[in-house]
């Protein structure tokens, strides 16, 4: 997909932030804007509205803003978020603060971009649980408001409205929610050597050094995303289905075959979703080994807010994060080789803790979005 640098100052302050668009990115690349989904202001309400639209789900009761909540840094605090009917699925709610420049969405990055993702949670029984995408249509077809803002959004008569509008509108919404100017970009790419604590300053040296963490939450010259985009086998939960990880993906193979969906056996069968991105790379006849029990590497931005951690929400504070990394000892045959024993010592560890709660943004869009 070919994408255009848009500045998006004039879309966003007036509504979020009290400070430049300069400062409120500073540490990030310009937000990449797909060239058939330009952002304008109106598209932008559009789409936070349809994305806090509880009547977008079965029993009224779920929106999208019900686990990517902007008062819980786009997160939802819980293990597995909760859906429709009370049902629980099997993945933690990733935050969405600068997810527009994440390249696949998802823990096993089965869609490549927000607009493919928006699509998914509307008919997950698991998660908004509407029968079809006709369904949330015809609510929006229905509504007071919707039919005008669609028309001079993008143009079309309400018989006309598709979820590919619906999609790019939230998407749109999406690509807003951007921070960055946290007390580490300061001290990085803005020259204040003062911004970071001292123990945060160690924790950075230990960031990059020792603790290899830089290896995939990636820092460079210019922005840190704190993510390479990749997947990995760290272990986490992979104990659970590595004895029968072949059984389950062959059921795996026959339930897609028989028709049923792959995001709703991802959220519904726990033994599917500890496969990761080996959901994503199978086909009938091949099977990528290296591809399982893989999950993507998440941005560590604002990480402070958005505990409990990994796919499965098993992680309930950074120092557990710090000590899965440091011991090392979830072994299976297709672990990950750049996860080895760190040997890290507790000052090392507290550091480091310190220095990932540097990387939370003082005026994040949740903040805004809720006043």
């Amino acid at each position: 997909m070919r994408y255009i640098s848009v500045a998006l100052a004039a879309l966003v302050s007036a509504a979020w932030i009290n400070i430049s668009w300069a400062e409120q990115t500073l540490g990030l690349p310009p937000v990449p804007i797909p060239a058939n989904n330009p952002q304008t202001p109106e598209k932008i309400a559009l789409g936070q509205a349809l994305f806090n639209d509880k009547r977008l789900s079965g029993d009224g009761t779920i929106s999208c803003g019900t686990c990517h909540s902007p008062a819980k840094a786009f997160t939802d605090n819980q293990p597995t978020s909760e859906g429709i009917n009370k049902s629980r699925g099997t993945r933690n709610a990733p935050t969405l603060i600068n997810a527009a420049y994440f390249t696949h969405q998802f823990w096993d990055g089965r869609r490549p971009s927000l607009e493919a993702q928006a699509k998914d949670p509307l008919t997950n029984s698991i998660e908004h649980g509407l029968k079809d995408h006709a369904q949330a249509l015809d609510i929006i077809r229905k509504d007071g408001s919707y039919p005008t803002q669609f028309k001079s959004v993008f143009g079309v008569e309400p018989d006309k409205i598709s979820i590919d509008h619906v999609s790019m509108a939230i998407a749109s919404f999406e690509r807003t929610i951007v921070a960055g100017n946290s007390p580490f970009d300061r001290y990085l790419y803005g020259g204040d050597k003062t911004a970071m604590s001292p123990e945060a300053i160690r924790g950075l040296e230990t960031f990059r050094g020792k603790a290899k963490c830089s290896s995939c939450h990636t820092i460079g010259p210019t922005y840190a995303l704190f993510t390479n985009n990749g997947f990995h086998n760290l272990g986490v939960g992979f104990s659970k289905v590595e004895p029968r990880m072949y059984e389950i993906v062959n059921a795996f193979r026959a339930s897609v075959a028989a028709g049923k969906p792959v995001d709703e056996l991802v959220l519904k069968e726990s033994d599917v979703s500890e496969l990761g991105r080996v959901l994503v790379t199978i086909t009938p006849t091949e099977l990528d080994t290296k591809a399982i029990g893989r999950f993507k590497t998440p941005t560590l931005r604002s990480v402070e807010l958005t505990a409990p951690y990994m796919h499965d929400g098993s992680l309930a504070t950074l120092l557990d994060v710090i000590e899965l990394y440091n011991t090392g000892n979830l072994k299976n045959p297709r672990l990950d080789p750049l996860f080895k024993p760190l040997n890290l010592t507790d000052q090392e560890k507290t550091d480091l803790v310190a220095f990932m709660k540097a990387l939370t943004s003082p005026s994040l869009p949740a903040q805004q979005a809720s006043n």
